[in-house]
């Protein structure tokens, strides 16, 4: 049977795309996870804490509510990616704002970044809703859509420059393998066995900035990939970051194009927002995972 050009590009222009950014997104959320989880030492450590995520959302905020304004004096070519750009420049201010603060101590330390990440997180979120406040009816909505995380949206122009900031994050991460694992031991230690400590926590840091500024600009925000995966992995494969690191990539793809997929056809022919699916499922499943485990703690 000849295959008509209206299945040509459903399939090839709007569902590969967005099965390749579900699985782009879903792997830069699980690995940042990952490797924040190893720089805190604490397993409950998410992309959301230092900043970034809460960043990004006043970016894009601001392109939905004041965006109209100044369209005008920006080029047509750029106008369609001014979102992710803008969500994606905030983002990295963000965490550079709670790094900068971070360093500023005499001892800069995990604990003090944490603080400024949480801190520079509220105000976001207040500068969020103050421009939620002012916003039109319509750019209301666009926004609410926007935060409640989807890769509908996909492009093959976004999936290529999504590939091109997962690869730079993998490579800033990767090679800190060996050294989140001899952080595991604690700071002290780990400089003992020859590495810098800031230098990895630095590098950990933007990395997974990168990552999560991308995805949080493709995809909107998407919540507790970052957490449940690369914990769920830590149970599993024991917190050895030589296979954590790659596996919570590939997991948290395959977790985020199995949810998106759902989503599309849990409440068809409407579409559930992916960040709904993984929050409403997430949350209880992580609760459980919590309560479940006997010797009380998490490791």
């Amino acid at each position: 049977a000849e295959v008509s050009a209206g299945h040509v590009y459903v399939i090839w222009g709007l569902r590969i795309p967005r099965l390749l950014l579900a699985a782009l997104v879903g792997g830069s959320l699980a690995v940042s996870g990952a490797a924040l989880q190893g720089v805190f030492r604490n397993p409950l450590a998410e992309p959301g804490l230092i900043g970034v995520s809460g960043g990004a959302a006043l970016g894009a905020y601001a392109v939905l509510v004041l965006g109209g304004g100044f369209l005008v004096a920006v080029p047509s070519w750029l106008q369609p990616w001014l979102l992710s750009i803008a969500a994606f420049i905030s983002g990295l201010i963000a965490v550079s704002i709670a790094a900068l603060i971070a360093s500023s101590q005499p001892r800069e330390s995990t604990a003090t970044l944490l603080l400024a990440g949480v801190a520079i997180t509220s105000i976001t979120f207040a500068g969020g809703g103050l421009l939620s406040f002012v916003a039109d009816e319509a750019s209301l909505r666009s926004a609410v859509m926007w935060q409640l995380g989807s890769v509908a949206g996909a492009t093959w122009q976004g999936v290529v420059i999504m590939t091109i900031i997962l690869v730079l994050g993998m490579a800033l991460l990767l090679p800190l393998r060996e050294p989140l694992n001899a952080l595991l031991l604690g700071e002290r230690e780990a400089f003992h066995l020859g590495f810098t400590v800031a230098a990895i926590k630095r590098r950990a840091i933007l990395g997974s900035a990168l990552l999560v500024g991308g995805a949080v600009a493709f995809s909107g925000m998407i919540g507790f990939v970052g957490l449940v995966v690369p914990h769920l992995l830590r149970l599993r494969l024991g917190p050895d970051h030589r296979w954590l690191l790659p596996c919570a990539t590939l997991a948290g793809a395959l977790l985020l194009v199995l949810a998106d997929t759902v989503s599309r056809i849990v409440v068809a022919p409407a579409e559930l927002p992916v960040g709904i699916l993984t929050a409403l499922v997430g949350g209880p499943y992580f609760i459980w995972l919590l309560v479940s485990r006997r010797g009380g703690g998490i490791q």
